[in-house]
């Protein structure tokens, strides 16, 4: 994050509009494509016939990654009209890149059980960055769960360890939460004695998620990405936690 500029800004639209168009050069939060490919992969499986939605995208390369690997339907927005401007002429020639701006709070344009995927790099952490945090974050999370088929999959990486995520999303809609972690950078010889997970191994989450310190040791240095998969079978609100089957 930006040096000399508060955590409240990431929440402010005009905060976007003006790091856009003073900063053209692509920028990934947190993650790039290549690390979190095995997990797209392995909850969006080839042939990648899925019609994915990347919410607060930026400039971030993370969905031209995705159409190289064959993804081929990857609809991107972004409140700020400065980054998708530059991005729809970026892209101009890639009709598998779709860019539309949009705030994730109403996504009324976007028909209802449309999308097979949602994918979340730091949005839902921008909102809780801003005010009225608690309820932006559960006007998004609500629309996610709209537009996302039963079945479909949230895909959120964050920094918001379950004791801070947990809640918010089994209050937004019916779900299964499976939780993966990734290194939040690439390990230094003097984090070598540190406790490692496979990417595509989920953590076991019991329901408060006190098992995580036990698997993964105190303070780890990760992103947590939580998989949300939409199951209409459950009771409205309820969501159930699990290893992956």
């Amino acid at each position: 994050m930006t040096l000399g500029t508060t955590s409240q800004a990431y929440g402010e639209p005009s905060y976007w509009d003006n790091r856009y168009a003073q900063e053209t050069s692509p920028f990934d939060w947190y993650q790039k494509y290549p690390s979190l490919s095995p997990l797209l992969h392995l909850y969006l499986p080839h042939p990648p016939l899925h019609r994915v939605l990347v919410v607060g995208c930026g400039n971030s390369a993370l969905s031209e990654g995705m159409v190289d690997d064959g993804y081929t339907d990857v609809v991107n927005v972004d409140i700020s009209s400065v980054v998708i401007d530059a991005m729809k002429k970026k892209y101009i020639n890639r009709p598998q890149l779709k860019y539309i701006e949009m705030d994730v709070r109403d996504m009324s344009e976007f028909q209802s059980c449309s999308f097979d995927a949602v994918i979340d790099k730091g949005t839902l952490d921008s909102l809780l960055c801003g005010s009225n945090s608690r309820l932006n974050a559960a006007k998004m999370l609500e629309e996610v769960g709209r537009v996302l088929k039963d079945k479909g999959v949230y895909i959120l990486i964050t920094y918001g360890a379950p004791s801070y995520r947990l809640r918010l999303l089994r209050d937004s809609w019916s779900c299964t939460i499976k939780l993966h972690v990734i290194a939040e950078k690439l390990p230094s010889r003097e984090s070598s004695g540190h406790q490692k997970w496979e990417l595509t191994s989920p953590i076991p989450l019991e329901y408060d998620g006190s098992s995580l310190e036990a698997a993964l040791g105190k303070n780890p240095d990760v992103h947590y990405i939580y998989v949300c998969i939409k199951d209409n079978s459950l009771r409205p609100g309820s969501t159930h936690e699990t290893d992956l089957d």
